[in-house]
């Protein structure tokens, strides 16, 4: 090109990085990515920073509320995006802070349910998720470029609850609502106890009422069965009675220390069940069995039929080993369920005996002594339950051609552990067993061997054992070791809860009875179903798995 004066006009250099930012400039601005309002807060503060602003325009405080000015939410930091740092390396932003929200009154409870796990119903991610208080539904975020925002606009519902903070948004808005009314919905996301809360519950005769006008008891509430996670169902009602146990978890505080998702689930669950202002007469473990089969690695989970009594050992010996933290501290399960045996072993002298207990651990071995051709090793083991051997059932049948169900009491079986019955095992060599109670725990666990496997198939030993539900005196029929000094000797126990099975080995289902201790009244818990039984009818049934607490 040439100028008027006939000379060349020059053209305009511009150097090529000034040219590369300001495409980067005019690209960065359309591109938000969704997160959380935390779209200004974690994500659009890429975009602002530029300018020093939080990536939120002005007029945060035009409301009729006030402005708050926060810190870094916990979102950012599991979301790793970087936003505008603050002085002390914290984020600053304002957040306006309302109590009228007009759309309050569009809040349904009937529909919120907290029990499945919190994924975001779109993108399937657990960060971020928010919960739509109108139709229950979990979102992402809740930025201009989230699901929840896009739902706000397409659906029209306006009230969010943050899954993880608590807090309250009215979107598209973007605004806080702070107003006590929505109290009962953090009490049911989140139940809270106090410690004189947690001491007056075994106290409480008062019946809570379901929004459906259902009535329920706290800490007698059905669990949902997701698909044959009955065992787990059982287990749980089971340990619920458990009160120590109980109290440890319904405070969140006392195992705040642990990361394991197992323990912090198992927690929340024990705080539903005796929450008495939930919305529904009912709670679903799922979240809590998301964890189990995390933690165990498959061999429990859903849809898959498994054995109470080995899903009860791996749970105990797991919350034990995740609670205590290193090897010099115990937990509040040894503290319940520990008792300790004594186990004298007599093998052949011709094999060669390596000591210890019979999965061939030698723990605490006190001697060994040769007899000739046999050697005896005594050891001393802990337990968490005592496994008990019933009688073998009648081959043939009567002349009524029917077989008849054998009854046994209890003291009878009990009698392994009196140091003097002999008990033959096979594996992992023949050896001749007798073991011996030296300490009690506080809460026994007893299991009946039902179910025998063979090579062909599983079977179910019918047996009926007669047990008393109050006043189990054990001292009359295992010896015991005196007490030391001042303490007395604790050997009276009582019935807490009953596990039963009904149906084919294999199959059938699991159902439970438990005590409660307010009104001394039992209950038949199956899934769902709770009602209130006779104490005669407990003893009536296949015993399966009990758990008796010791009398004080």
């Amino acid at each position: 090109m040439k100028r008027k004066d006939g000379e060349p006009e020059r053209e305009e250099v511009v150097p090529v990085e000034s040219k590369r930012l300001r495409l980067v400039e005019e690209s960065e601005a359309p591109l938000v990515s969704y997160g959380d309002e935390d779209e200004d807060d974690e994500y659009g503060d890429r975009v602002g920073s530029r300018n020093g602003s939080s990536g939120r325009g002005g007029g945060a405080g035009d409301g009729d509320g006030g402005v708050v000015e926060e810190g870094d939410d916990s979102e950012s930091e599991e979301e790793g995006v970087d936003g505008v740092q603050g002085g002390q390396g914290r984020r600053i932003r304002a957040v306006e802070v309302r109590r009228d929200c007009p759309y309050l009154d569009t809040v349904n409870r009937q529909v919120l349910d907290f029990d499945f796990e919190r994924f975001c119903s779109v993108s399937l991610s657990n960060l971020n998720v928010y919960a739509c208080l109108v139709c229950g539904k979990y979102f992402q975020g809740r930025g201009k470029n989230s699901h929840a925002y896009t739902h706000s606009l397409e659906a029209g519902h306006h009230v969010y609850i943050n899954l993880q903070s608590e807090r309250v948004y009215c979107l598209p808005d973007g605004y806080e609502i702070n107003d006590p009314s929505l109290d009962d919905i953090r009490h049911v996301l989140n139940p809270r106890f106090t410690r004189d809360q947690v001491g007056q519950l075994d106290r409480n005769k008062q019946w809570s009422r379901a929004l459906d006008g259902s009535d329920y008891l706290p800490g007698m509430v059905g669990l949902n069965n997701i698909k044959e996670t009955d065992f787990v169902n059982v287990t749980i009602q089971s340990l619920m009675r458990v009160t120590p146990l109980r109290n440890f978890f319904l405070i969140p505080e006392n195992y705040q220390h642990c990361r394991s998702p197992l323990v912090q689930r198992f927690g929340e669950l024990t705080r539903k069940i005796w929450h008495a202002r939930n919305f529904k007469g009912q709670v679903s473990p799922h979240e809590f069995l998301q964890a189990v089969m995390k933690a165990s690695k498959k061999r429990f989970r859903i849809g898959a039929q498994s054995d109470p009594v080995e899903f009860m050992s791996w749970l105990l010996n797991t919350l034990h080993s995740e609670l205590r933290g290193s090897k010099k501290y115990t937990s509040i399960i040894h503290q319940c369920f520990q008792g300790e045996l004594e186990v004298v072993k007599e093998t052949s002298g011709r094999i060669v005996a390596n000591g210890g207990d019979q999965n061939g651990q030698p723990d605490g071995e006190e001697g060994r002594n040769d007899h000739g051709n046999s050697v005896t090793e005594t050891s001393r083991m802990p337990f968490l339950m005592l496994g008990l051997d019933l009688p073998p059932p009648p081959l043939f049948k009567d002349v009524m051609e029917k077989n008849i169900i054998p009854q046994v009491p209890l003291f009878n079986i009990l009698k392994k552990f009196d140091g003097e019955t002999i008990t033959e095992v096979v594996r992992p060599r023949l050896a001749r067993m007798r073991y011996r109670v030296t300490r009690l725990p506080q809460y026994l666990i007893l299991h009946m061997r039902r179910f025998t496997k063979n090579n062909f198939f599983v079977e179910k030993n019918p047996t009926l054992v007669n047990f008393p539900v109050k006043n189990l005196e054990l001292k009359d029929y295992i010896p015991l070791p005196t007490p030391k000094g001042d303490q007395k000797l604790r050997s009276k126990y009582d019935l807490i809860a009953n596990v039963v099975h009904d149906g084919k080995p294999g199959e059938g289902s699991y159902r439970v009875f438990v005590q409660r201790k307010s009104e001394e009244l039992w209950y038949e818990m199956q899934d769902l179903h709770v009602s209130e039984t006779l104490p005669q009818m407990v003893a009536l049934s296949e015993a399966y798995m009990q758990i008796y607490e010791q009398q004080q």
